[in-house]
């Protein structure tokens, strides 16, 4: 998992890898993980109590404003799918929320957010010092708790993600407003800031479980590429998406100086005419709306959005197929659903 994707594409469109409506395959999901989700949020709820009022009241707001629990929940699916019926799967999995969470707060600083999940970003409320450091102690617990479980591997595999995710940040930071960036470098970025979390998630859950070797590695190469298509998809809601459904301004990544694939593709293959007004638009230090949705229209039709989705079912092709190393079983179905459902969402 060090090498940034190496899947390839074809010129023709990747089929849909499902024929199911979306909302079906949601529905279909979320019936069969809501007892998984409540004792999620209880375990949440349980490990912010601190002595700290302002610890747990920024960490509620944060982890308590509309996140998926993705990252939990498929690492308690992962240990399901190895063979584990206990209880204690569940204060093991909120370690990558609290990950997870540190990293939004971190995040919303760096690029001076304003707004989180349809809702003011945390810094703007309580300050960026406040944020910083309670994404810190958010950082620490998740290591505690993972060191309560007493098994050494788990802990390396989760320190070793988050010393990705710290380097892609830095990553980022230093591609800010990098116009040049290409393909192999941003999937790089992607697989540090995204990826490793979730396939540490699932690799994690088999671990827990005392899955055979060839079985946690299947769950670590489902993760991964599960993390790389839900970024892609990420890449174009920030062009297509809804403020509403998104929870955030939609051309948040063009005004942040983030440059992500869809443009990347365009910048690369696109006329001459486009790529030079793209160039001047994100080169302005304000970007009025007029121009972003000049710049969307450019890269729609250049491709670059057709480009990225195809890239991501690819990728979730990629992770159905790793599933097959288990025998057929309705953990592995919802697995796949999950898979399929990432490509289809809209926030």
């Amino acid at each position: 998992m060090e090498q940034a994707s190496t899947v390839a594409l074809n010129s023709a469109v990747v089929p849909r890898p499902v024929t199911s409506e979306p909302d079906a395959i949601k529905n279909r999901i979320f019936s069969q993980i809501r007892l998984d989700l409540e004792r999620i949020e209880a375990e949440i709820e349980r490990q912010l109590t601190t002595k700290i009022p302002l610890i747990s009241l920024v960490g509620r707001y944060i982890m308590g404003s509309g996140g998926k629990r993705l990252r939990p929940l498929l690492m308690i699916l992962a240990a399901r799918l190895c063979g584990y019926k206990g209880k204690r799967d569940a204060a093991l999995s909120v370690v990558f929320e609290f990950v997870h969470a540190a990293t939004l707060l971190h995040d919303d600083v760096v690029d001076h957010a304003e707004v989180r999940r349809s809702q003011p970003a945390a810094n703007t409320i309580w300050g960026n010092p406040a944020v910083v450091l309670i994404g810190d102690f958010l950082y620490s617990k998740a290591i505690l708790m993972a060191v309560g479980h007493d098994k050494l591997r788990i802990l390396e595999v989760l320190t070793d993600a988050t010393t990705k995710m710290a380097e892609g940040e830095v990553l980022q930071l230093i591609n800010s407003d990098n116009l040049e960036i290409d393909e192999q470098e941003y999937l790089e970025v992607v697989t540090r800031k995204t990826a490793v979390l979730i396939s540490a998630a699932c690799q994690i859950g088999g671990l827990f479980a005392s899955g055979q070797p060839a079985q946690v590695q299947a769950l670590r190469d489902y993760g991964y590429h599960l993390g790389i298509a839900f970024q892609l998809i990420d890449d174009t809601l920030d062009y297509t998406g809804d403020l509403k459904e998104l929870g955030k301004p939609v051309g948040n990544d063009i005004q942040e100086g983030k440059v992500t694939l869809p443009l990347i593709f365009t910048l690369q293959n696109g006329d001459l005419a486009s790529t030079g007004r793209l160039r001047e638009i994100f080169s302005s230090d304000e970007i009025p709306r007029e121009d972003f949705l000049e710049a969307r229209d450019l890269v729609v039709r250049a491709g670059g959005i057709d480009y990225t989705q195809r890239l991501a079912m690819e990728h979730v092709s990629e992770a159905k197929e790793a599933l097959n190393a288990f025998p057929p079983h309705p953990t592995r179905d919802l697995m796949m659903d999950i898979a399929d459902y990432v490509v289809f969402r809209r926030a």
